[in-house]
């Protein structure tokens, strides 16, 4: 077994992990295998970052045999017991897995239970149409973001290249193989940016100004919409635009605008408890029993779910759940959801923060 280090020196992390853990607490990592399957394949690499007196440093061990499989998952896991908190690249789904099994089958404890874990794959993925991404691999989130690599392979061409290492211990191929899992480490430091997509929708973020606009539609019909400038905890490395549910959204480094449609109309308020009312057919409305038992029984009933409401004709934002109430609908049975623009909901940012959380996230996460 090999052991090989690289001193990334002067590299400077572009996003604040320093919020998640000690930045000397912090252990990437990446494994190469022979297979997809532990059954019948093994690993010959694994390559871990870290953070040591002021440098991140990649330490790969590799085995230049099968036969050295046993030692070096031994060798990386001791290394790992001074780390509590593990990042990586899809490895909830493949790399943590396969290596609890390839330790079980050689009887080495293996338990990453004790550390807390992070994998950027999960916290991307669900919003990779609000990225624009055709996918989420390692590689497409580099180019997204502008970074370039040396290695030209995939983890599944290097399956043969390993093998004729093995062969001929060809000094080319080992660099080859140990070039290709040193990117993906280098690039996974280098996409934490990609993080700040994620806590755009997952950490709070500020209604910094809020301000209606009126214009006219291309067919010359008044419309207003409401205009959030925000403020990001996380810069976004590269700016995004984004349509959905009726709002546009546009967002670069630590600022961002959000504009949603403000509806002008007559809208239905339902009371749920609709058995202690009556509807007044001609009115249009419902009424409390306690008042309507005053108006002339051929001009009340007995009031049902879908009619129990009052109407109100004012200014409207739309939301999907329930975050203002109380909500308002155009009709018994629909999915819109809205609530009033009100003279106190205009002056509470912090629920126009909140409400911009919430548009955001609709917007990422719509079918």
């Amino acid at each position: 077994m090999k052991t090989e280090e690289i001193i990334l020196g002067n590299f400077q992390l572009k996003y604040p992990l320093e919020r998640l853990a000690p930045l000397d607490q912090i252990l990437f990592l990446d494994i190469e295998t022979t297979g997809f399957l532990s059954s019948g394949s093994s690993i010959y690499l694994i390559g871990c970052a870290f953070y040591s007196e002021g440098n991140w440093i990649i330490r790969q061990w590799f085995a230049q045999t099968p036969d050295e499989e046993a030692e070096l998952i031994k060798s990386f896991l001791s290394f790992a017991q001074n780390y509590s908190y593990l990042i990586h690249y899809n490895g909830n789904t493949f790399d943590l897995p396969f290596l609890k099994r390839k330790s079980d089958q050689f009887g080495i404890p293996c338990d990453f239970s004790k550390m807390e874990g992070l994998d950027i794959y999960r916290r991307i993925v669900p919003y990779k149409n609000f990225l624009k991404l055709p996918d989420c691999k390692l590689k497409t989130v580099e180019a997204f973001l502008g970074i370039g690599r040396e290695d030209s392979y995939n983890g599944g061409e290097l399956i043969q290249v390993y093998k004729d290492f093995t062969a001929s211990h060809d000094y080319s191929l080992y660099h080859t193989l140990l070039l290709h899992n040193s990117d993906d480490m280098k690039g996974m430091l280098e996409i934490l940016p990609i993080l700040s997509y994620y806590d755009l929708f997952n950490c709070s973020l500020k209604a910094r100004k809020v301000q209606a606009n009126y214009y006219n539609d291309i067919y010359g019909i008044p419309r207003k919409e409401l205009i959030l400038h925000l403020v990001f905890g996380s810069p976004l490395p590269v700016s995004v635009s984004f349509m959905g549910k009726g709002c546009h959204f546009k967002g670069d480094g630590y600022e961002g605008t959000l504009i949603v449609p403000i509806y002008e109309e007559e809208l239905k308020y339902f009371y749920a408890n609709y058995k202690d009312y009556y509807y007044l057919p001609t009115e249009d409305m419902a009424l409390h029993k306690s008042i309507a038992s005053f108006v002339d029984k051929e001009y009340r009933e007995q009031a049902l779910a879908t009619n129990c409401y009052t109407r109100k004709f004012s200014c409207y934002l739309p939301q999907w759940k329930i975050l203002v109430e109380p909500f308002f609908k155009r009709e018994y049975n629909s999915k819109d959801l809205f609530f009033e623009l009100t003279d106190d909901i205009k002056k509470n940012r912090q629920l126009f923060s909140d409400y911009a959380s919430h548009v955001l996230t609709e917007m990422a996460l719509q079918d």
